[in-house]
């Protein structure tokens, strides 16, 4: 029992005594990124307010910038790997190993002319790209890569990152109504009805992540994986929820064989037909950083997160340095950042080898498997889990 230091002596002598308990090691809180740059701008003088001030622009930079950076691998990563799989050279020439051919591409893009049909809603032409990249973009937000090295580590953190999501297909049937071509009308059509097909069984396998997490914010979802190592993370638990999850999510990101919305052989190019220069470019972009995003998620939700098998407090001992130093905080905090980098780009890499060894399915067989197999497989799993939270609380979160 603690007893406040104001209480009189003598009323703190009547406190019985309680037995010694003996308690956990508790994870370190990790390195706060807004914590330390506001002490260090404290330090040269500025008070405060003034140094929130100037951290407040540097999250949302930080997010552009990793998104882009995510954007360019992305791009050479689908390069090298499609032409390792049709054992072809794949770019070489722009720069070592052709690292600079994303930079390339996007300059041609920046470049070209940008051409709005004659018959086009001008307006509605020129928002429609704006929708589908700005809601993906804000999902960043809520990624955790460490217990601190987060934008907003909001309560409702991942039910934020889907009610975004969700704006992206307004977005796609917003451009292909605004063409005034019929591919694109379609094209718009197929990606509501695709992304409506999706969400929900991707909603319902959250909802059973957040059933055993207790809690909706990506960092708690987190902290509850990191009581074993490996073994505790949730694609043990939820084996089937984490199928449907990165189903769902390809789906979401139109990654073959789901890329109904803009088949070549059906709609040239679907809501993308009469786009050119950055206004096609900002679809592109939208659709890698979707992908990043719903691998990194894939790996918070079901891998472990930052999480790696060595405990901080054994890093500790093995440097000789309390758990709370400096340097355990930030080894701690570069090896998060690694681990979660590395399980998203394992799944991207995953995700990149399915466009080149699976056909692309047909509409009704799209829409067929997500409302007529993944919807009530996604419900009884959560169902499941919430009688197996019931029944073994210890294992699932009760």
């Amino acid at each position: 029992m603690v007893i406040p230091t104001s209480w009189p002596l003598a009323l703190a002598a009547t406190v019985p005594a309680t037995p010694a308990t003996v308690t956990p090691a508790t994870v370190t809180p990790g390195l706060d990124l807004q914590a330390s740059f506001e002490a260090a701008l404290q330090g040269f003088g500025l008070s405060p307010g003034a140094a929130h001030l100037l951290w407040l622009p540097l999250p949302m930079v930080l997010v552009l910038v990793a998104a882009v950076v995510g954007v360019l691998v992305n791009v050479w990563l689908e390069r090298k790997i499609s032409a390792a799989v049709q054992q072809r050279v794949g770019p070489e020439y722009a720069g070592a190993l052709g690292i600079l051919q994303p930079m390339a591409d996007g300059l041609k893009l920046l470049f070209k002319e940008d051409i709005i049909p004659a018959r086009a809603d001008g307006l509605l032409f020129t928002l429609g790209p704006v929708l589908v990249l700005i809601p993906v973009i804000l999902s960043w937000l809520v990624v955790p890569f460490g217990q601190h090295l987060l934008i907003s580590n909001v309560g409702i953190g991942i039910f934020l990152w889907i009610s975004l999501s969700s704006i992206q297909p307004i977005g796609l049937l917003m451009s292909g109504y605004a063409s005034n071509n019929k591919y694109s009308l379609l094209g718009g059509l197929r990606a509501a009805a695709q992304s409506i097909s999706y969400e929900i069984p991707l909603a319902l396998a959250v909802l059973a992540v957040v059933l055993m997490s207790n809690s909706l914010s990506t960092v708690d979802i987190v902290d509850q994986q990191t009581g074993a190592g490996i073994l505790s993370w949730n694609i043990w638990r939820q084996p089937v929820g984490f199928l449907i999850f990165w189903i769902c999510a390809l789906a979401e990101c139109e990654r073959l064989p789901f890329d109904l919305p803009e088949a070549e052989e059906e709609l040239v190019a679907g809501y993308q037909t009469e786009y050119a220069g950055m206004k096609f470019a900002l679809f592109y972009l939208g659709s890698y950083i979707n992908l990043v995003l719903s691998a990194l998620l894939v790996s918070v939700l079901y891998l472990g997160g930052w999480g790696f098998p060595v405990p901080v407090e054994w890093l500790a001992g093995w440097l000789g340095q309390p758990v709370d130093a400096p340097l355990v905080q930030l080894i701690t905090a570069s090896v998060g950042i690694v681990m979660t980098v590395l399980k998203a780009y394992l799944l991207v890499f995953l995700a990149i080898l399915l466009r080149w060894t699976t056909p692309r399915v047909r509409i009704d067989q799209l829409l067929d498997l997500g409302w007529k197999f993944l919807l009530p497989i996604a419900l009884v799993n959560l169902l499941v889990t919430a009688g197996l939270k019931l029944a073994f609380p210890a294992f699932f979160g009760g």
